[in-house]
């Protein structure tokens, strides 16, 4: 597992009980706004009309945050490059949209990577090419464990 100051990445969406998870209110909250975008759209459009449907869902909830938002990525105290991070929610929440037929192990990676450079303890990984959203939503965790 990847490992950042003691700390262990943890990536599921349903082998931890929900009041495991740190931020879990806003989580929800911004799980919801995912549904109700799917609900209106579903499955099909790029990931950029997910982006800016959510980005207009989280802001009608009232909640903060940054699209796009660039992360620096260091190696050994050396800047080695810029990360994008598709939602940044009230600077807590790292939101990451997908629109594929399968989540592979490399956008789960990109969780946990993104997790790493904002120094977040949670992520979001959310598919929107599913028929029930929710089926296509996990959380990455990273933990003291």
């Amino acid at each position: 597992m990847a490992t950042r100051d003691s700390k262990t990445a943890k990536v599921s969406g349903v082998r931890y009980p929900s009041s495991e998870y740190p931020h879990q209110e806003l989580t929800e909250k911004i799980i919801g706004c995912a549904i109700a975008v799917h609900r209106e759209l579903g499955p099909g459009y790029l990931e950029a009309i997910y982006e800016q449907a959510l980005a207009h869902e989280l802001t009608k909830q009232g909640l903060r945050f940054q699209k796009q938002r660039i992360a620096r990525v260091y190696y050994d105290g050396v800047e080695v490059g810029l990360h994008r991070i598709d939602l940044f929610v009230e600077e807590k929440v790292v939101v990451e949209l997908k629109s594929v037929d399968r989540v592979a192990s490399k956008h789960v990676a990109q969780v946990i990577s993104t997790l790493k450079a904002v120094g977040a303890e949670i992520g979001l990984l959310m598919n929107f090419d599913e028929a029930r959203v929710v089926d296509g939503i996990s959380r990455g965790v990273l933990s003291d464990s």
